[in-house]
């Protein structure tokens, strides 16, 4: 068999109907559309609308609210950083400038938070805004020291 000889089965891919091509086709006219009125009409959505009755986005109860100044933290794990040591991207004192240096993030945002996916081997001072309690315990584990921000404040 060769690529040109490649076919589908019998009755496995159906055609699709072309509307609106004679009245010989079975989909003529209005093309299966009905007549007149706003859904037989091109470029007419009517999501969301149920006839007059009340919308179900309205019936349901408002809940919570979206805090205005709430911190935006950039997350790296910590096999990340064990990756970019390894390639000696990183070394001795890492601070949230170097991640961002080495490419290990993008950019800060309101500080970097570290958690803890991944193998971390590597004997290196860590110094971020944020980490969770076994990306902590993972460093120390390893020799290093983690310290984040609010623990220094």
């Amino acid at each position: 068999m060769k690529l040109n000889e490649l076919r589908d089965n019998p009755g496995a891919a159906k055609k699709r109907m072309r509307v609106g091509r004679g009245p010989g086709s079975g989909k003529g006219k209005t093309a299966g559309r009905g007549i007149k009125g706003q859904k037989s009409r091109s470029g007419v959505a009517i999501a969301g609308y149920e006839g007059g009755q009340m919308p179900l986005y309205q019936r349901l109860p408002k809940r919570g609210f979206n805090k205005p100044n709430r911190k935006k933290y950039a997350v790296v794990n910590l096999g990340i950083i064990q990756k970019f040591i390894d390639a000696k991207k990183l070394s001795g004192d890492i601070t949230e400038d170097a991640l961002v240096e080495a490419g290990v993030v993008r950019r800060k945002l309101d500080g970097v938070r570290v958690l803890a996916k991944g193998d971390f081997s590597a004997k290196a001072n860590i110094t971020v805004t944020g980490a969770s309690k076994s990306a902590i315990e993972a460093v120390e584990k390893a020799g290093g020291k983690l310290t984040t921000a609010a623990a220094a404040e």
